[in-house]
């Protein structure tokens, strides 16, 4: 780990205010560094390092400059973090910039010279085998982190810049086996350049808000713009992200900002990096600013043994596919890396009752305080009974008034939760109408977020056969075609077309419209006989 860096001496840390997050910085920071089946041959392993890529500046615009964007899978030289912070007087800046070194392993194998004199040369192998243990050439990483503590007073006075890179280094472990054959593990390492600038300026319409920029920059100049990407990348900060936190200071989330902020988030700029909320849920103490893109206040599922480096994938499936591994496959798995070996010495050694518990789990059935789920209201409904409200039976609207049916405060997946609905008789509005199963209406899809075969149907007219209520509150209308020569046996099986009420447009109120206002296209014979179908 690397020193402190503070803008003045002092005695206060960041480690214990950060370490609530830990767990899901480390996971950023290992995303993606070695992959099922955590072999060297495999291929998905020789294209490694894709998250928060800061790559010397000539290399990385070898072919123009990176556009800006948030993506965070873009190799760039630069990662800039934007947020809003609320502060007090006095009030004070931790910052931890993270990221991992590449570190070149690299197995030498003893060779004697020509003239046998001398203890002979080393000479680098792929891969060499002493006493029945596998060593295999491999890239590792070595972690590190800078942390940064400023004064908000200060950064007020003018930005502040600091170094965050790392010098290079090497060792060398020597290897004997019992029959006097020697190999030793040359490990290496290049420097890297880089540096964290932070600057704040205050929010004129709002008193002791401020907006926070970290940039954090490769500066080496050392590498040439058609370097190999393997060497580039020995001179790059790998999967760089950022913790901020504070004393004195409360960050606003970017994803759902109170009203007030709203309008001075979407000035927030962020490249190749977006920061979101961090810690204990409700709480705006950190934030965690990573090139994966992550909701407010993460959080590693408490079921989770360990790290597999591979978030997107269920952790049951990719843990039992390791533990069926072939011994051979295992054994390049461990010389292929120390952190593979761990994954398999987890995944071989766990508990019975802990590999259960990753076949799922259920939170609760229920939201945050026990409060009963309301219903989201549909274009033509309205609310639901609010939070915390007892569940009760819903009394149908009168026949003939056209309301869609109250839904019960009960959740929809315990019993009760769909009392008071049934497709077959319930009846919405559309454009003042009240429309139910029977009745016909013309198809007019949405010109934009409809389905294609949806779009094909436009103009035709259809006759509903029941009005469904969706977990979300959306209502939709199951429909059959007029004109559709299997409709009858499609209803038999249940097949239908389903739109929104706003993609329908109702013939009348009894379901038996004139053919001028419920057909807005023609046919029209072409010459080979057929027809087709134009707008009116």
């Amino acid at each position: 780990m690397d020193g402190p860096v503070r803008a003045e001496p002092g005695t206060r840390s960041t480690g214990a205010a950060f370490a609530q997050v830990r767990a899901v910085a480390d996971a950023i920071c290992y995303e993606g560094y070695l992959l099922y089946p955590y072999r060297r041959s495999s291929p998905k392993n020789r294209v490694r390092w894709q998250f928060g890529v800061l790559a010397p500046r000539a290399w990385v615009e070898a072919d123009g400059p990176v556009l800006p964007s948030v993506a965070g899978a873009a190799e760039s030289w630069r990662q800039h973090t934007a947020c809003l912070l609320e502060a007090a007087p006095g009030a004070l800046l931790r910052i931890r910039v993270r990221y991992l070194q590449v570190q070149g392993k690299r197995v030498e194998r003893r060779v004697r010279t020509q003239d046998g004199g001398g203890d002979g040369a080393w000479e680098p192998v792929e891969s060499a085998d002493l006493g029945g243990e596998l060593h295999l050439s491999f890239d590792e990483a070595v972690e590190h982190e800078t942390d940064i503590e400023v004064e908000l007073a200060d950064l007020l006075a003018g930005e502040q810049t600091f170094p965050v890179g790392v010098p290079g280094g090497e060792e060398t472990t020597g290897l004997a086996g019992a029959d006097g054959e020697a190999l030793r593990i040359f490990r290496y390492r290049r420097p890297l350049a880089a540096r964290t600038t932070l600057s704040v300026r205050p929010l004129a319409d709002r008193p002791g808000a401020y907006r926070l920029s970290v940039r954090t920059e490769n500066t080496d100049d050392t590498v040439l713009a058609r370097t190999p990407r393997d060497e580039a990348l020995r001179h790059a900060l790998i999967a760089t992200h950022t913790l901020l936190g504070g004393q004195g200071v409360e960050f606003v989330s970017l994803t759902d900002p109170p009203a007030w902020a709203a309008a001075h988030t979407r000035t927030c700029r962020n490249l190749h990096t977006f920061p979101v909320l961090a810690g204990e849920e409700g709480t705006r103490r950190m934030m965690l600013s990573s090139p994966i893109l992550l909701p407010d206040h993460p959080q590693i599922a408490p079921e989770s043994p360990g790290d597999l480096h591979d978030a997107a994938e269920i952790d049951e499936i990719l843990s039992l596919r390791t533990f069926l591994l072939t011994d051979e496959e295992k054994r390049e798995a461990r010389a292929t890396d120390p952190r593979a070996a761990a994954i398999l010495d987890q995944v071989e050694t766990m508990p019975r009752e802990v590999f259960a518990r990753l076949h799922g789990a259920i939170r609760s059935l229920e939201p945050a305080g026990n409060a009963a789920v309301p219903t989201s209201p549909g274009p033509d409904r309205e609310a639901a009974p609010g939070p915390g409200r007892p569940s009760t039976a819903v009394e149908p609207p009168p026949p003939g008034s056209g309301q869609v049916p109250a839904r019960a405060a009960t959740p929809w997946w315990q019993e009760g939760g769909d009392e008071g609905i049934s497709p077959s008789t319930d009846s919405v509005l559309v454009e003042g109408v009240p429309v139910r199963r029977g009745h016909r209406v013309v198809l007019r899809p949405r010109a934009r977020g409809a389905d294609a075969h949806d779009i094909f149907l436009a103009g035709r007219t259809a006759r509903i056969a029941g009005v469904f209520h969706d977990v979300d509150g959306s209502v939709h209308l199951a429909v059959t075609l007029d004109d559709d020569p299997a409709a009858e046996v499609n209803a038999w099986y249940g097949r239908y077309f389903y739109f929104r009420t706003d993609e329908v447009h109702p013939l009348d109120g009894d379901g038996h419209g004139r053919p001028e206002d419920a057909v807005p296209h023609r046919d029209e014979a072409r010459p080979d006989g057929r027809h087709r179908t134009v707008e009116a």
